[in-house]
Order: C-alpha cells, then sequence, then structure tokens
C-alpha cells in the first residue's frame, strides 16, 4: 500500500546492473518489505521471459511490456546480509554473513581469481571453495585493500548477483568502508541494495549511505535520486515517507472492509504517524476486536459492503483506538506469542534475546543449554510461533529490535548472567574469535577485570582487520573504567593517540585524550605521545592552531623517545602564524639531528614530506621533480600517509601559485591513494582543492552540487567549511548576493585568524576588501587588506598573494596611497625574485597596471594585457575577463575599437558563467565609455515578458536578494530598483517569497511555446 511507485523504480533499476540502491525510512516504514517485494518481482519476471520493472506508478501490471534492452533475463541469485545494534559491531559482519551463503553459487577454486583467498580469514566455512590465501593477508594496510579486492572479485564471478544489506545505521565503520569501496567500483553485473534508518543514526551523523550517494532530487512527493555519482554506477535512493491518511484508509479497508471508516483512518493515521508496522499492529487488534456480525461476516466472505451492524461497530473501534496506550500492538503480540511457548521454545528464544545477532542453530541450542534434540524442537517452535524467523539459511533471529527487547525484558537477572556465560563461551570456540562479541557478553556477565582484557585484544583485532573506528569505540570504552590498571590505561591511552590521526570525526578522541594528558597516573612519556596526538587532531583536524601549543608542550615529555621528538618537531615546522614560520628550517634541522643518531622510516618521510611542502610554498621550481621521487608502493602505512600528504600539500600550494594544470594531476593522485591507504581526511581536501579548481577554470555550476555530496561524507573537518565559505562567497558576490557573500567571507576570516597557516586568512581578505571595493567603501576595503597584507610579509607568503594583491593595491589607491600601494608592489616583486608563481605574476602585472593607470600613463593597457595573458596560459577565465575589462577602459580614449573588443570579450566570458554583478558592472562601463553594444538588437517591446534587466532583477529577487542589495549589484539606483522589482512581480503575477516558483513557470511556459512553435 501506497508504494508502487518506489516498488516501480526499483524493480527497474534491479534489471539494470550495475546499480547501487539505496532505501531508507524509519523503523516499520516498509524497507525490507518493499526490496523483499522489488526481488521478488525481478525474479517473476526473469523466470517469465518479462521485462522486470514491477507495476507501474498507477499500479497496472507491467506483465504484457516487453523487455527493455539491457534488461538482465535469467534469475538472479541474493545475498543478504543484516547489520545489528550490538556496542561493538563485528567488523564486516553483514557482508561475511551475505557472502557464506554463497558456497553453492561458486565456481571451482581454479577458475576464482587469486584475490577471493584473502577472504579465507573471514569466511572459514568457505575456505575449501576459495583459492589460497595471499602472503602477509593480516597486514593492518594490507588486509582492507585485499578484502576489498576479494569481495569484489568474488561477487564477479557470481552471476548477476544482487547484494543486499539491511539496517546500515548499524554497520561498523569496516564493513561502511568496504562497501563504500565496492560502489565505487562496481562490478558490471551487480545490483548493491543497501535498507538504513535514519532516526537510529548518532547524533549528527550523516546518512550511511551519504559516501556514494548523489544530491537526491524530489519527485513526485518522495525523494528520489537517480544519476552517475562518484561511484560511476547509476545510484537511486528511495526514501519511505510514512504513509499519508488516505493511504492509511486504504490499509484499513483491506483488513476491516466497511468498518474503516474515514474517522478511524483519521485515529490510525495520528496513532501511527503513518509507519505501516504501527498501523498493522493496531489493524490486526481491531480485527480481533470487532464485532463478528451477519453483516461483517458476510463483507469478510465476499467482499461486498456492509449493512448497519459494520457500521454501528465503527464507532465502537475508533473510540477502542482512541483510548488505547501507544506503544501498545507489538509489545502485546510479542508478549503474547512468548506466552504459548514451551520450555524448550522458550529457552531457545532466550538464548536469541540474549545473543542479539541471528545465530546458527548450534550456537542458539549451546546458549540454551540443550542437547541438540532438544534444541531442534524449541527453534522449531519458536519458528511456528512468529517469535523468530530464518534470517537466511541457518540464521534465526527476532522478527524486529522491539520483540528481542520484550523477549529479553522477560528474562530474570540471573538467568541472563547463566546465558551470557554460555554465549561467550560458545563464541570463543569459533574462528576467527568475534572477540567483540564476546566482550560485550563478558561485561554482561559483570566480569569486568575479564572484560578489560577482552576490550583491548578485541581493540588489536579490530586495527589488524583495518577497522580503526571499531579499535577507537573499543579503546575509549575501556579508558572510560574508572579502576583501570594505570598500565593498561597507557597502553590504551597510547594506542588510541596513534589510531585518532586519521579519525574523519575526531571530537571523541580529542575529549578522551585532553582528559588523558591530565591524568598524573600515566608515564611522562606516554602523556608526551598524547598530547602530541591532541596536537595533530587540533591542528590538522579543527584547524585550531592551539594546537601546536600542545605539541610544544609535549617536546619536554619526550626526551626519552628522541623519535617521537622528532616528529613533534617536524609538526611545529608546519605552523607560520606570528612569526612562527622563519624557524621553519630550524625545527626541521633538529628533527634531522635527532634521526641521525635514532634512525626511522616514518618519521624520515614526515621531514621528506614537510620539505617538499615548504619548496612549493617558495615556490621552488625544483620542487615537481622531486614529488615524482616520492614511494607510491611502500609497505609502510605511515610511508604511504607521508606521501599522501606531500602530494596533497604541493597541489594545494600549485593552486595558490598558478599551476592549475599540475595542481589537478597531484590532487587527483592524492585523491586515489587517500582513498586506497584509508585516510579519509586527506582524501576530502584533496577533492575540497579540486572543487576550487573546477571554480577557477569556469565551471560554477559543479561547485555547489559536488560541496553537497562532499558534505555529506565530511561535515566535520574545519577545512571544508572554510573553503566553503571562501568560494561560496565569490559565487555569491559574482551573482549579486551581497548580503550573503559578506557573511560567507566573514566566515572564512575567522577561521583564518584560527588557523596556523595563512593561506585562508590572505584569501578572506581578499574576497572581503573586493566586495567592500564593489560596495564603495574604500576605507573599508583598505582596513580589511592592511591586516593582510602584514600577515603576509610576516610569513613571507608572497607567492600565495595572488587574490589579494590587486584588491590591496586598489584600496590603497582609492584611499590616496599611492606611495603606499607602490611599495606593496616592489616588495612583493622582489620577494619574488626566481620563484615559479605563475598567478601572483599576473596579478603583479594587474597591480603594476592600477598603478599606472593612477598617474596616467598610457602604459597600463599594456601590463593589463600581459596580466590577461598570463590568466589565460594558466586557464581562469574570471580573471582573464577582469583584465579585459580593465584594458579596455585603459583603452577607450586613445584605441576605442580594440577597447570594445575587449570589453566584449569580458561581457561574454561573464554571461557564461553567470557572473550577474560583473556582467552589470561591464554593461556601465561600456554605457560610460561610449563603446557600443554587442551584438544589439536595438529596443523593443517586451509586452507581458520580462526583459533583460528585469531578468537580472527576477532572479536576484529569486535568490532572496534585498533591494539595496540588487541596486550595488546592478549598478542601479535604488528607485531604479524599485521600479524593475515592481514590474517584474506584476508579470510573474507573484509576491517576492513566490518569485523563484513563478520564475521557473514562466521559464516553462516559454520553453513549451517555443517548442510547440
Amino acid at each position: 500500500m501506497g508504494r508502487l511507485g518506489e516498488l516501480a523504480r526499483l524493480t527497474d533499476a534491479l534489471a539494470r546492473p550495475p546499480a547501487v540502491l539505496l532505501v531508507e525510512g524509519e523503523a516499520g516504514s516498509g524497507k525490507s518489505r518493499l526490496v523483499a517485494e522489488a526481488l521478488r518481482t525481478l525474479d517473476t519476471a526473469a523466470g517469465s521471459g518479462t521485462n522486470a520493472n514491477g507495476p507501474g506508478n498507477d499500479g497496472t501490471p507491467r506483465d504484457r511490456i516487453p523487455p527493455t534492452p539491457g534488461a538482465t533475463s535469467p534469475r538472479r541469485p541474493v545475498l543478504l546480509g543484516r547489520c545489528h545494534p550490538l556496542r561493538e559491531p563485528e567488523p564486516f559482519g553483514p557482508v561475511v554473513d551475505a557472502l557464506r551463503d554463497a558456497a553453492a553459487l561458486l565456481p571451482p577454486p581454479d577458475e576464482l581469481p587469486p584475490s577471493t583467498g584473502a577472504l579465507r580469514l573471514v569466511l572459514p566455512d568457505l575456505a575449501a571453495q576459495l583459492p589460497p590465501a595471499p602472503p602477509d593477508g593480516g597486514a593492518l594496510l594490507s588486509a582492507r585493500r585485499l578484502l576489498a579486492q576479494g569481495v569484489r572479485a568474488l561477487l564477479t564471478a557470481l552471476d548477476a548477483p544482487v547484494l543486499v544489506v539491511e539496517d546500515l545505521q548499524w554497520a561498523d565503520d569496516a564493513t561502511l568502508d568496504l562497501l563504500v569501496r565496492l560502489a565505487r567500483d562496481l562490478p558490471p553485473r551487480l545490483a548493491l541494495v543497501v535498507t538504513y534508518r535514519p532516526e537510529d543514526l548518532p547524533p549528527g551523523a550523516p546518512a550511511p549511505g551519504a559516501a556514494f550517494r548523489p544530491a537526491p532530487a524530489r519527485t513526485g512527493g518522495h525523494e528520489a535520486g537517480a544519476g552517475h555519482g562518484a561511484v560511476g554506477a547509476p545510484v537511486r535512493l528511495e526514501r519511505l515517507e510514512p504513509l499519508d491518511e488516505r493511504e492509511v484508509a486504504e490499509l484499513a479497508r483491506s483488513v476491516l472492509g466497511p468498518a474503516a471508516t474515514p474517522e478511524l483512518a483519521r485515529v490510525l493515521h495520528e496513532r501511527s504517524q503513518g509507519l505501516p508496522l504501527a498501523v498493522e499492529e493496531d489493524l490486526r487488534a481491531l480485527a480481533e476486536r470487532a464485532p463478528a456480525s451477519p453483516d461483517r461476516q458476510a463483507v469478510e466472505r465476499t467482499g461486498g459492503t456492509g449493512g448497519s451492524g459494520g457500521r454501528a461497530a465503527t464507532g465502537d473501534l475508533a473510540a477502542v483506538l482512541a483510548g488505547a496506550e501507544i506503544p501498545r500492538g507489538l509489545r502485546d503480540a510479542v508478549t503474547e506469542r512468548l506466552a504459548r511457548l514451551g520450555g524448550d521454545g522458550a529457552a531457545v528464544v532466550a538464548a536469541a534475546a540474549v545473543l542479539g545477532v541471528p545465530a546458527d542453530e548450534q550456537l542458539l541450542t549451546a546458549v540454551a543449554g540443550l542437547d541438540p534434540e532438544a534444541g531442534a524442537d524449541g527453534l522449531t517452535e519458536a519458528l511456528h510461533a512468529a517469535v523468530l524467523r530464518e534470517t537466511a539459511p541457518d540464521r534465526y533471529a527476532f522478527r524486529s529490535p522491539s520483540a528481542r527487547q520484550v523477549a529479553q525484558g522477560r528474562v530474570a537477572g540471573p538467568r541472563r548472567r547463566v546465558l551470557h556465560q554460555r554465549a561467550a563461551a560458545a563464541l570463543g570456540t569459533r574462528e576467527p574469535r568475534p572477540l567483540a562479541r564476546i566482550a560485550e557478553h563478558t561485561l554482561a556477565m559483570g566480569d569486568r577485570p575479564a572484560w578489560q582484557d577482552l576490550a583491548q585484544a578485541a581493540a588489536d583485532q579490530a586495527a589488524a582487520l583495518g577497522d580503526p573506528g571499531g579499535a577507537r569505540r573499543m579503546l575509549r570504552g575501556l579508558l572510560d573504567e574508572p579502576d583501570l590498571d594505570p598500565r593498561r590505561r597507557g597502553r590504551a591511552a597510547l594506542a588510541l593517540a596513534r589510531l585518532a590521526a586519521d579519525d574523519v570525526d575526531p571530537a571523541a578522541s580529542v575529549q578522551v585524550l585532553s582528559g588523558m594528558v591530565a591524568d598524573p597516573r600515566l608515564p611522562v612519556a606516554d602523556r608526551g605521545e598524547i598530547r602530541l596526538a591532541l596536537g595533530f587532531l587540533m591542528a590538522v583536524h579543527s584547524g585550531n592552531r592551539a594546537g601546536f601549543d600542545r605539541i610544544r608542550e609535549s617536546l619536554e615529555e619526550l626526551e626519552e623517545r628522541p623519535v617521537r621528538a622528532a616528529r613533534a618537531m617536524v609538526a611545529i615546522a608546519m605552523d607560520e602564524r606570528d612569526g612562527a614560520g622563519r624557524r621553519s628550517g630550524e625545527w626541521l634541522a633538529r628533527a634531522e639531528g635527532l634521526l641521525a643518531a635514532n634512525p626511522d622510516e616514518d618519521v624520515s618521510a614526515a621531514v621528506r614530506a614537510t620539505t617538499l611542502t615548504f619548496q612549493a610554498r617558495d615556490g621552488d621550481p625544483a620542487v615537481w621533480d622531486r614529488l615524482d621521487e616520492l614511494p607510491r608502493d611502500s609497505e609502510r602505512p605511515e610511508v604511504m600517509r607521508q606521501t599522501t600528504r606531500a602530494l596533497y600539500n604541493a597541489g594545494e600550494i600549485a593552486i595558490e601559485l598558478g599551476h592549475d594544470r599540475r595542481s589537478a594531476n597531484l590532487l587527483e593522485e592524492s585523491r586515489r591513494l587517500a582513498r586506497l591507504t584509508g585516510i579519509p581526511y586527506l582524501e576530502c581536501y584533496s577533492r575540497l582543492a579540486l572543487i576550487r579548481l573546477d571554480m577557477l577554470a569556469g565551471r560554477w555550476d559543479l561547485v555547489e552540487p559536488r560541496f553537497a555530496r562532499l558534505g555529506a561524507e565530511f561535515d566535520d573537518l574545519a577545512m571544508a567549511g572554510a573553503e566553503r565559505s571562501l568560494l561560496f562567497g565569490r559565487l555569491a558576490a559574482g551573482r549579486g548576493r551581497l548580503a550573503l557573500a559578506r557573511d560567507e567571507f566573514e566566515i572564512a576570516a575567522r577561521f583564518g585568524q584560527r588557523e596556523s597557516q595563512v593561506t585562508v586568512a590572505l584569501r578572506a581578505a581578499a574576497g572581503l576588501g573586493g566586495l567592500q571595493l564593489l560596495e564603495g567603501d574604500t576605507a573599508g576595503a583598505a582596513g580589511t587588506v592592511g591586516p593582510a597584507l602584514a600577515t603576509a610579509r610576516q610569513a613571507d607568503a608572497w607567492a600565495r598573494t595572488a587574490e589579494l594583491l590587486p584588491v590591496a593595491v586598489e584600496a590603497l589607491l582609492a584611499t590616496g596611497r599611492r606611495a603606499e600601494a607602490g611599495e606593496v608592489t616592489e616588495e612583493a616583486t622582489e620577494s619574488l625574485t626566481d620563484r615559479d608563481a605563475p598567478a601572483v605574476t599576473a596579478s603583479l602585472h594587474l597591480a603594476r597596471g592600477l598603478l599606472l593607470g593612477a598617474d596616467g600613463d598610457p602604459a597600463a593597457a599594456e601590463a593589463f594585457t600581459r596580466a590577461r595573458d598570463h590568466w589565460q596560459d594558466i586557464g581562469r577565465p574570471y580573471e582573464a575577463a577582469r583584465a579585459d575589462e580593465r584594458i579596455a577602459a585603459a583603452l577607450a580614449a586613445s584605441d576605442r575599437t580594440r577597447a570594445a573588443e575587449r570589453m566584449a570579450a569580458a561581457e561574454r566570458v561573464y554571461l557564461e558563467l553567470g557572473a550577474t554583478t560583473d556582467t552589470a558592472r561591464c554593461r556601465k562601463l561600456r554605457r560610460d565609455l561610449d563603446l557600443g553594444g554587442i551584438g544589439s538588437p536595438g529596443r523593443r517591446g517586451y509586452g507581458k515578458r520580462l526583459s533583460p534587466r528585469e531578468r537580472q532583477v527576477a532572479e536576484l529577487l529569486a535568490q532572496g536578494t534585498g533591494n539595496q542589495d540588487i541596486a550595488q549589484a546592478l549598478f542601479l539606483s535604488p528607485r531604479t530598483v524599485e521600479h524593475h522589482v515592481a514590474s517584474v512581480l506584476a508579470k510573474l503575477g507573484t509576491g517576492r517569497a513566490g518569485t523563484a516558483q513563478a520564475l521557473a513557470r514562466a521559464d516553462a511556459e516559454d520553453a513549451a511555446g517555443e517548442g510547440g512553435g
């Protein structure tokens, strides 16, 4: 009921592998039912040779529609795995459960790719059907990669399988990572189906599928997205919304017949909030309570309409439902079923309640304390009573988590302890031992010393299996123990500190590590390492230069560990604020001195990466060849991390220098390596910089959707917020949303004040100062750029002032400070001698042109031309257009033909980019200089249609822009804007709030008219 559209879309997508299908909905919304129905429809259509598209949106069967080209015909094997709400989920659990059922589908071992041998460790039941395991398969770095490759190869070997992973909100980090890797390189005949509950996600967490889901578009009342995202395969999101009152009424009529009146449907909908499971439970209860009158019996027999007896019962049913306790149906139903069980059945159900996840018959029997025959009888009884169900071959669990909670509540405390003890013992005999699950049962038994031993071992196991998130969670739980032995506390804290370096969401680790450094029971050297890790998290992940204070504090504590002290010195060298950058070389030299006496490959790699970063920052042309020499295939995770870091740093700095094409190559490589080696924050940063390159290359329309996708995956990294504000500020300024632009630049400026690197501060000042010049606030602009120039001077960061220099010179000239503007230009020129920085070179030509123009020197046009040529060589059309605009102004008095050409060229670029403010400024300047139009057909009447100027005003109104900002953006007087706004609203027949919808409607009507013509 109410799911026909979703069913049709899901079935259609399943029929066309490869595809990634995301089904989102709260508990009880029918996700599993929808997926099962789609698979059934697909299987039925395949078996009958018809197209597997399911029913149409109107419910019409499609069994007469011929197969769609490209749709899969044979029946598809389905592999199902479920995630479970464990305190410490088992790494790769749902995928392992799904693949365990592929035994009958596998070809002989000699026909499987060698990489599938990596699965022997996690699929011991299939070991005889798999090739030999690769050597060193348990290494931390290679294990995750090998497992992902093995899973992909195994799925590729099957015949067009469907892999279903349900309840991904409870998945462990290792499973999430594996699924994202799989989705981004999907086997050509695989359909991956993922379901999850948004309400069970941690607070503030993005949806589990967001890592591989493009931004959805709202269609037909449901959010559905279909397209080609980062995964390289079609992706669809089906969000199961609650049923509306009409759909609840339809469901009620299917159960109660004529007794389901509109009043009853209204109460049902209010109680259930449209959740199908809750509606069904209430309807079952109502069906049992409804009087079996002759009229009702006739309805049930014939499906006809009832008489007065059925209608008379309606009011009673509504009253019963309205006065019932909420929630109700599920608990009562489960309790009733439990009460019908005999001794063996109750024992098996109690065991299932304590285990909490689907279990096989052997495990259930062992935990229940039964012999095999009694265990089989008890399991059969529980299945017949609909208390348990078979979730997969030889895997049994409750029908819902709520049912498990009801059953668990009926097990008395002493009995629960015995069951947990049996569960831990039974799981301890399995290989590999599921240590996280054993630890959970041990803790439930109240044996905290044993739990501490297991928690440490489980953390080590998770790290070895490539699940650092699971290891971090286990270690945090261990550190919460108030009576933890100091030595174990130190070991756990050190392990957490070392795992925290690549944490995407470091807040929890920062909190724990902050508490640990204050613990007087820790050895001094351990405290130093923890303080060093804390400083890394603060400085690198949170963009807070106070983290460098923590790193400096760690040096004295690390005297006994010179290698870690050297690593701290390398980190300190990266701080360039408040003059610290001038001592960077000294810190690196001290680190190298320690390493000479205490060699360490990992820290040497950090020294190398930092040295290359400094070379790039200084515009040293030798750095590019040295980057090619970095190791790309080391078996040491830290060496690979430092290679990835060096590539990212150099690629990001290359944007500031103006080597955009080289930057794109470096950033693509760092993004790829970061994903392969499991360094999410470096993947995020690389993708951020690539979005910036899109903007600089004129691909403005890609910026917002790519940020949306990235923000869904990485929402806690400071740099993401800074870069977003800088680029969105530029977009807003270009599109005429000046108030929004001001807000974004001010946010970026606050980020810049906290960061240890000066680049964000310089770019934020350039954006805000440029906006102030546009608004005519020349004094404000000069006040903004002054401190930024001082920062650039103090950090010797002139090679990264391509955005700032022209704004600074223009602001100084506008406030009558010609001499200071000249001094700044000369200082930057001298600092850039022998540096390879094309972007700031172009900016210097522009600055010199501004100085020459202020002096009335006709050579200004030539300086602007050199700037334009440099920007074109770099590949930045917007900056080249700004230079063309200045060329036109400089030539207007001496060469009107060339001036008109350059002004027209600038205007065309602005129009292509959608730069409303720049287009308006360009046209105003063209009129002021009397340079003519660009292909203007002359004035004409527009009648009820919007004129080009009204169109600009309408687009700004649709974005929520106020009249004052519209006037500034379009270089019009406020009264003129008032006139245009009134005309726009009259022609569109709407108020300000409805401008966007009315404008879209008018565009659609215009397009339809042109098509019909």
